[in-house]
């Protein structure tokens, strides 16, 4: 999995790698077999909608520090 970021913490989680950092646009690839990653994500697990388990990608960024591409920002 792929997340692409402006900015992130000096230190990553060892599941997660920079593959890039061009233009200010940062491409970070994520171990999702990692039982570390597994772990984090079943703290992180809430109903985001009613009968749907899943992470929100905000509640992910925070407890990483990473500050997502927001694709609904116009130029």
């Amino acid at each position: 999995m792929k997340l692409y970021a402006t900015s992130i913490p000096q230190a990553l989680p060892t599941w997660a790698t920079v593959i890039s950092n061009n233009a200010g646009l940062i491409e970070v690839e994520i171990n999702d077999e990692d039982p570390g990653f597994h772990l984090m994500i079943e703290e992180l697990s809430t109903e985001i909608q009613p009968g749907i388990i899943g992470v929100k990608a905000s509640a992910l960024c925070q407890i990483l520090s990473i500050e997502m591409v927001d694709s609904n920002e116009e130029n």
